[in-house]
């Protein structure tokens, strides 16, 4: 009877966190619209404004939350192409790897140099990657996913649910990376931002 009511708390434990997980990412999409709809902020011009109207995104999926391995493999410092002449300083970190639906996936992890030398950025890395969604589904010029990675850290929780475009998406204002080939996944990544939804005269 004991072992019953245990296995019971921590079946009703889990099912609370996961709710308290989908209702937090929920309202920081919710935050997003509403911080791309505002004008005050900038982000968007108001010829992007009336032909944007919302951004999109696969259900939540817990079945894309994986853990990876994390191998750490410095590089040379390199110029990382944009959709624009800028070409930030980046370094290849290293490696992750991780199974989506039973598929064994490998993305390289970059750290920007510059970004690293702002407080609070040192152990901060950018994944950016392509998929079998990229330009069907999501978006052509590819998504990316933000992670910190500590000393100690051997496994990285990996949360494709949180995977954004770049703002390239949504304003060719902007000067996005471009994912490098080698961070293009052969599996279908149903998870996180979708192609942004525009007005029909679009």
């Amino acid at each position: 009877m004991r072992t019953i009511l245990l296995l019971f708390i921590i079946v009703s434990s889990l099912s609370f966190g996961q709710d308290n997980y989908i209702d937090s990412l929920q309202q920081e999409r919710k935050t997003k619209q509403e911080h791309l709809q505002d004008a005050e902020e900038g982000i968007l011009t108001s010829a992007d404004l009336k032909d944007f109207k919302s951004v999109d995104y696969f259900d939540v999926d817990m079945n894309f939350r994986v853990k990876a391995t994390w191998e750490k493999d410095k590089g040379k410092k390199f110029k990382m192409p944009t959709s624009t002449e800028r070409e930030p300083i980046y370094r290849r970190f290293g490696y992750i790897s991780f199974f989506v639906n039973g598929q064994e996936c490998k993305l390289t992890v970059y750290q920007n140099i510059e970004l690293r030398k702002k407080k609070g950025f040192k152990n901060y890395f950018f994944i950016p990657f392509r998929d079998e969604t990229s330009g069907i589904t999501t978006y052509g010029g590819g998504r990316y996913i933000d992670t910190y990675i500590y000393k100690k850290d051997t496994v990285l929780e990996i949360d494709f649910n949180q995977c954004y475009n770049p703002y390239c998406a949504y304003s060719h204002r902007y000067s996005c990376p471009i994912p490098p080939s080698e961070n293009t996944l052969e599996v279908d990544i149903n998870a996180g931002e979708k192609t942004p939804v525009y007005h029909q005269e679009h």
